[in-house]
């Protein structure tokens, strides 16, 4: 019996303590979204992102606002509504029609501020996210998220077009707060390191010094040494889409850049090795990405959904925190069966049950032992008062069935 309490004990904690929380990034350019073919893609997205459910998913090529709602309600809210997206806003800068534009989970972070970069080509779109953390009001934290589609194509012109818009995102960093967290993320259309917009990117007199993740210095284009990084093209041909290019993976043109701080700040940092061309086995040069030649560690079914979705890969990579992340939409927490309406609670537990069966609910404290259980019976949703609780953690577990997983919330003053 002691072992069993014990094995409870150190379950619960670990759930409570142990690890840090992590925020999963996505950028991808989706290609003429939602026009281009096949059609449905927003279909296909949803098979995509179901595959690795990021916390901020940033896009390029989008051509509407129209295909904007389709992102958010059939490729990430498909099943809650546990996602929102910033504003589409049309192109302000010169004549371009593909826009970008950011989706994050609400139930994680609010964003706190919306506006665009004007360059000569198309805009920079800049977000300001503020965290849901149980620390926020004493150490906030704040992301400053860019996302940009740079110039496309080789020679002189095109790189200067690409500096000028580098240049026009540093200019816009100048009045953030010099220990700012930035992400700068998108098609940035690089061919090498020692491209001027690159190089500018990096320098480290900027007011913001960025840095490249993955520190892959080299003669990207091309090049079967850097195959592992290559984001385009994931087709040979774009012959059967009518659009985007072919020619198999050659090119690395699709980034997540950070603020030098975002490398070893405890309060958020880059998760090492988490950042990855997605679906790119690192054998995958000049191919197609459903080509057999290309299996590994991503599958055929995620390569073939890539292969017909867009002709960019994703990127990929993950933000770790030692702050708790609170999370604070009243939709979203769903473990095993049982659901509460938040976590953040200041008098009562709001829950959900999916049937109207007897539900025994169980209450432990942040030390893992048993405070308080309740039945519930013949009630899909049902209040618990725990106004009389000590503010802190705790976990609240439906012990009626052996699979069911615990939910931490956390008991606050009003």
């Amino acid at each position: 019996m002691f072992q069993k309490v014990l094995l409870v004990f150190f379950s619960l904690f670990a759930q409570l303590f142990l690890g840090q929380e992590s925020l999963k990034l996505m950028s991808y350019n989706l290609l003429e979204f939602p026009e281009a073919n096949p059609p449905n893609r927003e279909l296909i997205l949803k098979d995509i992102l179901d595959t690795y459910e990021p916390d901020l998913f940033m896009v390029c090529e989008l051509q509407s606002g129209f295909g904007g709602n389709l992102i958010l309600n059939s490729s990430l809210n498909d099943t809650d509504s546990r996602y929102a997206s910033a504003t589409f806003i049309p192109n302000q800068s010169g004549s371009a029609d593909l826009q970008q534009l950011l989706f994050y989970r609400r139930d994680k972070m609010t964003l706190e501020a919306e506006s665009v970069v004007q360059t000569n080509v198309r805009d920079i779109n800049h977000y300001t996210l503020r965290l849901h953390t149980a620390n926020g009001s004493v150490n906030p934290i704040v992301l400053e998220i860019y996302i940009a589609h740079l110039k496309s194509s080789e020679g002189g012109s095109n790189q200067n077009e690409r500096l000028n818009m580098v240049e026009a995102f540093l200019s816009d960093t100048n009045s953030l707060n010099p220990d700012a967290y930035v992400i700068f993320a998108g098609d940035l259309n690089l061919y090498s390191s020692t491209e001027p917009a690159y190089v500018a990117l990096l320098d480290p007199s900027n007011f913001i010094t960025m840095a490249d993740p993955i520190d892959t210095p080299g003669a990207w284009s091309n090049n079967s040494n850097f195959q592992g990084v290559h984001t385009q093209s994931s087709r040979i041909s774009s012959g059967p889409f009518g659009a985007g290019a072919g020619g198999g993976l050659d090119d690395r043109f699709d980034f997540i850049l950070v603020s030098e701080n975002l490398l070893a700040d405890p309060d958020l940092h880059y998760l090492e090795d988490s950042y990855h061309s997605y679906g790119n086995n690192g054998n995958c040069f000049n191919l197609s990405i459903n080509d057999s030649a290309c299996d590994g560690t991503y599958g055929e079914s995620l390569r073939e959904l890539l292969y017909n979705m867009s002709d960019h890969l994703p990127v990929i990579m993950q933000l770790e925190t030692d702050e708790t992340i609170v999370l604070e939409t009243p939709d979203v927490v769903l473990q095993g069966i049982l659901q509460l309406k938040s976590t953040l609670i200041p008098q009562q537990l709001e829950l959900q049950f999916p049937d109207n069966g007897t539900h025994e609910v169980v209450l432990y404290n942040a030390m893992g032992l048993k405070i308080a259980e309740h039945y519930f019976s013949g009630r899909e949703n049902a209040v618990w008062d725990v106004s009389y609780l000590p503010n802190g953690f705790y976990l609240l577990k439906d012990v009626s069935l052996p699979r069911s997983k615990a939910i931490k919330f956390l008991k606050v003053s009003i």
